[in-house]
């Protein structure tokens, strides 16, 4: 495998962060950063942008840039944050929405904005990536559950997506159901329709995390989710630890 063509995305505090409402101390975080930068880790997903005015959950629930800022973030690494399509999907004015919940990119610590969506809330969300983008943003659209998806479905996704400018297709498997055979059929699907960065994010219900991101590897597939020891929702994802040893 060549490491050099691969993006490795480490999102611990993000996903993790559903067994400790994202509440992670600083100085955890600043040492989990240095580590990621030393393993040559390429972007740490800190967490999400929730828009709940509440805000009773963690820091790494909002990903405020007041936050970023009081961080020892190491000059290579790369922030990213993962933002929900269904807290802008039926709203009035989302462009209006998103100027309230981001700066201008030149003005952010962060680099890259994920947007996790159900393949039925992308069309609804076109003027978000369409924004974020003319913003400077580098943008991922992660479509959700999609070995759960028709091949009908799959492809409908895929042709809301190029209608704007990505970078990253992503598609997740959230549920922990695909296996060897499974993704290199859904990223064949992919490849024919869509012609940049390609990225796969895995869930281990079946034990399957790992296997399923070197199949993807070896796919073409050039965006890798991990996280430090699996830490993540349900039975949790590729473990950043294992990656990094196979690759």
């Amino acid at each position: 495998m060549n490491r050099n063509k691969i993006n490795l995305l480490d999102c611990t505090l993000r996903d993790g962060g559903y067994y400790n409402n994202w509440f992670f101390e600083k100085e955890l975080i600043n040492e989990y950063l240095k580590v990621m930068d030393l393993i040559k880790i390429d972007y740490v997903e800190i967490g999400f942008r929730f828009l709940d005015k509440v805000k009773i959950k963690g820091p790494c629930a909002y990903s405020e840039e007041s936050f970023l800022k009081s961080l020892k973030i190491p000059n290579n690494l790369k922030i990213g944050i993962m933002v929900n399509a269904s807290d802008f999907v039926g709203q009035d004015d989302i462009i209006e929405l998103a100027k309230k919940n981001f700066k201008q990119k030149k003005n952010s610590i962060i680099s890259l904005v994920r947007l996790a969506c159900h393949h039925h809330e992308i069309k609804e969300i076109l003027p978000l990536i369409k924004w974020l983008k003319k913003s400077g943003y580098k943008v991922g659209v992660n479509i959700m559950q999609i070995p759960e998806l028709s091949s009908f479905e799959i492809k409908n996704a895929i042709q809301e997506v190029n209608k704007t400018k990505a970078d990253i297709l992503y598609f997740a498997d959230s549920l922990g159901s695909l296996d060897a055979k499974k993704t290199k059929k859904i990223i064949n699907q992919i490849k024919l329709m869509w012609k940049k960065s390609t990225g796969i994010h895995t869930h281990d219900n079946m034990g399957k995390a790992l296997e399923n991101s070197v199949v993807a590897i070896n796919n073409s597939v050039n965006w890798i989710d991990c996280t430090v020891t699996g830490m993540g929702r349900g039975p949790g994802n590729t473990k950043t630890e294992y990656l990094i040893l196979e690759l």
